[in-house]
């Protein structure tokens, strides 16, 4: 609930308003009982105790990387279910990069997350539950959120919604929409719907590929949405927000790192205010994909660079932990398979 939402509840209960800033004060800590609420009566922890319940994400794996400040979490929800989360620490501070779903539908070829399936929907405090979970394990404030985890976050559009008006509450973790990203791996319509928003938000876009034949190759989504329709919604979202939009580019060895593919990109790109992020593309488990070696990600970069392209190759962090999201929960329900 916002503020406003939980005062309106606590005053049509008979409870005084200022109980519901209390309340919505210690949310904002992070707290996972009524009872460490210890500024209300014990009458009142007992009948909100009694009415709700705060959603918690219970640390059931934590990895902690040994070349760097990163940690990997799996997290059990309440009926079980596991996602993941990954804390970085950055010259400006700590970001979480956060999971919207259990699970995701989209089934890219080159993502682990997929080949794992799709249980459900995050609830917004679910979300808001992992950020606050890393925050109080890591004893840090932070600063920097990533909508990148397990799930797409516009096929959860509305609790995503909902999650970013509470995360970035004056009066709740107050994360300004300016230092939050949320990735895509193109939900056209709803593109649209979020350029309507006018949030201040980055919106960071897997494109993966600069035509047709290789994106339906790695990414379904394309079948319903081709790389003109996503780049025509990715021009409208710019003009409606004026914010820089994010290409998210995983580099494939063989598949779309060559010099023609650099070079079709860079002609789809012009006179976009945009930055293309090169990844190297993760080895998991069953899959075929590896990623470009060194000299064609710079090879890749120069071109990219020679027309005019803001990019950069993103720096791996947390490798020697699986950082990147769904590998720790597949693992995990494997194993548990087996005892």
């Amino acid at each position: 609930m916002t503020l406003e939402e939980l005062k309106e509840r606590f005053t049509q209960c008979g409870l005084k308003s200022f109980h519901a800033l209390q309340v919505y004060h210690w949310l904002a800590r992070g707290v996972v009982s009524f009872d460490e609420m210890t500024d209300l009566s014990k009458q009142l922890r007992e009948k909100l105790a009694g009415e709700y319940y705060i959603p918690r994400a219970d640390i059931e794996r934590k990895y902690c990387s040994k070349l760097d400040d990163t940690v990997k979490y799996l997290f059990r929800m309440h009926d079980g279910q596991f996602v993941e989360s990954v804390l970085m620490h950055y010259h400006h501070g700590w970001t979480i990069c956060i999971s919207s779903q259990v699970g995701c539908k989209m089934n890219c070829a080159f993502c682990a997350t997929g080949k794992s399936g799709y249980a459900r929907n995050l609830l917004p405090s679910e979300m808001l539950a992992q950020v606050q979970s890393a925050q109080a394990d890591a004893g840090i404030r932070i600063s920097n959120i990533v909508l990148m985890g397990m799930g797409e976050p516009l096929d959860n559009y509305e609790n995503v919604l909902r999650f970013l008006t509470l995360v970035s509450s004056d009066e709740g973790m107050n994360i300004g929409m300016r230092h939050i990203s949320l990735s895509t791996c193109g939900i056209v319509d709803k593109i649209y719907d979020l350029a309507e928003k006018r949030l201040q938000l980055t919106l960071s876009v897997s494109l993966h590929a600069p035509n047709d034949n290789i994106r339906s190759r790695l990414m379904p989504v394309n079948s319903r949405w081709n790389v003109e329709e996503f780049l025509k919604a990715c021009r409208y979202y710019l003009n409606c927000t004026g914010r820089r939009i994010s290409f998210e580019y995983a580099l494939i060895g063989g598949v779309n790192d060559s010099s023609e593919c650099a070079e079709e990109l860079a002609a789809k790109l012009e006179g976009m205010l945009c930055h293309v992020n090169l990844i190297p593309v993760n080895n998991v488990k069953g899959s075929p994909f590896r990623p470009s070696t060194p000299e064609r990600e710079q090879q890749f970069l120069r071109i990219l660079g020679k027309a005019g392209i803001n990019a950069t190759v993103r720096r791996t962090l947390g490798a020697d932990i699986d950082a990147s999201c769904g590998q720790l929960r597949r693992r995990y329900e494997e194993e548990a398979a087996h005892v």
